[in-house]
């Protein structure tokens, strides 16, 4: 995560006092950061997002403009290419839910996503869950813009940690006896294990025909030396920023807790799997690297 550590450390000032006045993630930021620097960089892209740059605001996107330098270095470019990958395929799985009827969407820990705003299933309802503080900053970006929340959109204000996100989504108006598909990015890394578990048995528990896609990482001891190494330097930069990686998984016993959890199928897809998908036929040299991984599970 090389490359959205290097977007903590060099934030415009209001940017950098909003976040420490109003505490909102700052890893959010750093990844609204890559995603829209991916609008500016590369071509074709992977993860088309025409609102990326707008909810940063016009001073914090002039100011990407005159510091893409960098996040042009390969560090950055890997962990953008994480990033947009992750986005792209959950809103993939998302349309393929939504084609076989599934009218719910739940984003856990949604940042400044923009899909909400920009949703193209009329008949789909969209859930942001997120840490209070986060979401307060995410909805003051979207009033200074003048970005529109349509009607489809609800916020539900959750602390993965004290809270229960069943609580959270019933006063939002989510519809426990129907089925809905979660997407769950950038968040698992940050959480203890057990409101991991207890999420993930949240999602287990809906109707079947939901489904969950989130990121996870391996453990350290797992990875080869140089690919220690640069976790190590990531990590440490992230925790700096107040957001330490605390929870790591192994694939295979993961795909077995998830169907014991109550998911009928569950499937681990590395960084080869998301590169024949979405980065094969590129001449840019922009792929995945690293020990990255995505976690596809449905009820």
């Amino acid at each position: 995560m090389a490359g959205l550590a290097a977007g903590l450390g060099a934030l415009p000032l209001r940017t950098a006092l909003a976040i420490k006045g109003g505490r909102p993630s700052r890893t959010a930021r750093g990844a609204a950061l890559q995603r829209a620097a991916h609008q500016l960089l590369e071509t074709p892209l992977v993860f088309d997002d025409p609102l990326a740059l707008r909810i940063l605001g016009a001073q914090d996107a002039s100011w990407l403009g005159a510091n893409l330098e960098q996040y042009r270095g390969a560090s950055a470019r890997a962990m953008r290419a994480f990033l947009v990958m992750r986005s792209r395929y959950a809103e993939d799985e998302l349309a393929r839910a939504v084609a076989g009827g599934v009218r719910q969407y739940v984003v856990l820990g949604a940042g400044l996503d923009t899909f909400a705003c920009r949703n193209p299933h009329p008949l789909l309802r969209v859930f942001e869950v997120d840490d209070p503080a986060t979401q307060h900053w995410k909805r003051d970006l979207l009033k200074e813009q003048s970005i529109e929340v349509p009607s489809s959109a609800t916020f539900a204000p959750v602390d993965f940690e004290t809270q229960t996100l069943a609580a959270g989504l019933k006063a939002a108006g989510f519809r426990a006896d129907s089925p809905a598909f979660f997407s769950w990015l950038g968040v698992v890394i940050y959480l203890s294990q057990g409101a991991v578990a207890e999420t993930l048995r949240y999602v287990a528990a809906r109707p079947q025909g939901s489904q969950v896609v989130f990121d996870f990482a391996p453990p350290s001891d797992s990875l080869g030396k140089s690919e220690r190494a640069r976790r190590a330097a990531a990590a440490a930069r992230v925790a700096k920023a107040g957001e330490p990686w605390i929870n790591y998984y192994n694939p295979g016993q993961l795909v077995d807790e998830l169907r014991a959890t109550g998911f009928s199928t569950a499937r681990s897809l590395a960084a080869g799997d998301m590169n024949e998908r979405y980065f094969s036929a590129r001449a840019d040299g922009f792929r995945l690297y690293g020990s990255g991984r995505m976690m596809n599970a449905e009820v």
